[in-house]
């Protein structure tokens, strides 16, 4: 299979072309275009074509549009979980999951697109304002380019599309390397589902490449990126007066306070540490336990995690599967090993089987070790135990990022404690951080990033506010 670009609503080859594999036995996917430097400007331009028809566009038809979309998705749904699964390397049942998500998303952007509204202004309320009407109105930025990562190419891709068009923007989307053939599949739907032809652009290859000009190009008005905070500040150094919305790493912690129903809170928070392999933004990766109950936690964690089975992602009881590269494997291996030998006790897991990292737990880890202050990205957590309330708060503050924190308790005093001092975007209470639904606010603090996703919010993002005011008297 080859894969050209897809630019002006309509395919375009490539001058070359680079293979994908499924992560996790390696197959041949196909060949992917590589978007040259002129294939990168003519998306731009077919997108700036494209944005006067997109402005003039109305709210009902955009709706319209998005709920279309909507309904491919439903009714391709087992297609679209397969392409997930296979690019990958998703467990099937997490990528069914992603689709009803992604399906769920664009509906809410249709809804959104109906009530993008400005408000009116009291003029009066300062001296000099009298006998004046005012009110605001909402118009889209222009063309906006969307930087996607591999690991949900599905949902995120509809949290920055579907916005983008409720809005009347055009889009130029490049979605990550190894996960092109989801964001080609959106792509089609909408050109299905009507479309004007350049409003939706879709350019894969190198990252570094493409971002570069689309940073250095004028007529982006905005640049949405979700990825590496190392990337994402190299993006808002480099974009000049484009606005830009970061949603960028985490390592996410949850705090576990004593007189905590163990038994009911156990499954869920290994859910939220291994699903797809660790690879989620707010994946669990620190876990805060009190200590009268982090024996029988830590013990109950490993029995429920070793119910856990790895293999082939198109299985239908898989759990979790390979991660997204082979370097990733031997990089967090690296992590855990040095976490080891610098005091960290190793409950499980640890090393690499048949190309699939295993679940890994680790207990009292130095919180100045990687698998602690960086983000891992993969299928390791670490329990470390605490005794005073406050020192948790600490704990999980000490950390360069800040997207979500959870806390289990029942004691109302506590979960309002953490809800005014932890250092977050998203405090989830009796939740794991990993709790996300697709119309409430999302976005972090800290090296995590800057602005928010959720359709509502990223409209607003998306759009600029313009002022109108009448002279009456």
């Amino acid at each position: 299979m080859k894969k050209p670009l897809w630019i002006g609503g309509e395919n375009r080859n490539a001058l070359s072309y680079a293979e994908l594999k499924n992560p996790y036995n390696l197959e041949y996917l196909g060949d992917i275009a590589i978007a040259s430097h002129e294939d990168v400007l003519d998306a731009i331009s077919e997108a700036e074509q494209a944005k006067a028809a997109m402005a003039a566009m109305p709210a009902f038809e955009r709706a319209e549009i998005l709920e279309k979309v909507a309904g491919y998705l439903k009714a391709e749904k087992e297609e679209c979980a397969r392409i997930i699964a296979k690019e990958a390397a998703k467990p099937l049942k997490a990528a069914r999951a992603e689709v009803d998500r992604t399906i769920i998303t664009y509906t809410f952007a249709a809804h959104e697109a109906r009530r993008i509204h400005g408000e009116t202004v009291p003029m009066d309320a300062a001296p000099g304002g009298q006998g004046r009407l005012a009110f605001t109105i909402r118009e889209p930025l222009g063309v906006i380019a969307a930087i996607t990562p591999f690991n949900f190419p599905m949902n995120l891709v509809a949290h920055k599309v579907g916005p983008a068009i409720a809005a009347g923007n055009t889009v130029v989307l490049k979605p990550a390397s190894q996960t092109p053939l989801s964001a080609y599949k959106i792509a089609e739907y909408f050109h299905r589902a009507g479309l004007p032809k350049g409003a939706l652009n879709v350019i894969t290859g190198s990252g570094r490449s493409v971002g570069d000009i689309l940073m250095k190009d004028e007529r982006i008005k905005m640049i949405t990126f979700t990825g590496s905070p190392e990337v994402g500040k190299y993006i808002r150094e480099n974009s000049g007066l484009k606005r830009v919305t970061l949603e960028l790493g985490s390592n996410s912690a949850l705090i576990v306070d004593d007189a905590i129903s163990i038994e009911k809170v156990i499954p869920k928070i290994v859910s939220g540490a291994f699903a797809y392999q660790g690879q989620v933004c707010i994946s669990i990766q620190r876990i805060f336990v009190h200590e009268n109950i982090f024996d029988r936690f830590v013990e109950q964690f490993i029995n429920e995690t070793q119910k856990l089975k790895a293999g082939d992602p198109l299985e239908e009881d898989t759990d979790l599967s390979a991660l997204i590269t082979r370097g990733d494997n031997q990089r967090t291996k690296d992590w855990v090993d040095e976490a080891v030998r610098n005091g960290a006790v190793l409950k499980l897991g640890g090393g690499i089987k048949d190309g699939i990292f295993q679940p890994t737990v680790l207990a009292d880890v130095p919180l100045m070790e990687k698998v602690s202050c960086e983000e891992v990205f993969a299928p390791v957590v670490h329990i470390n135990r605490f005794n005073h309330f406050d020192e948790a708060i600490e704990f999980v503050n000490d950390s360069k990022y800040g997207l979500q924190a959870g806390i289990f308790t029942n004691d109302i005093h506590k979960a309002l404690q953490a809800a005014k001092k932890l250092e977050v975007g998203g405090v989830m209470i009796n939740e794991i951080p990993t709790f996300r639904v697709d119309q409430m606010p999302y976005g972090g603090v800290k090296m995590s990033g800057m602005g928010r996703e959720g359709i509502k919010y990223a409209v607003e993002e998306m759009t600029e506010l313009k002022l109108i005011s009448f002279k009456t008297e």
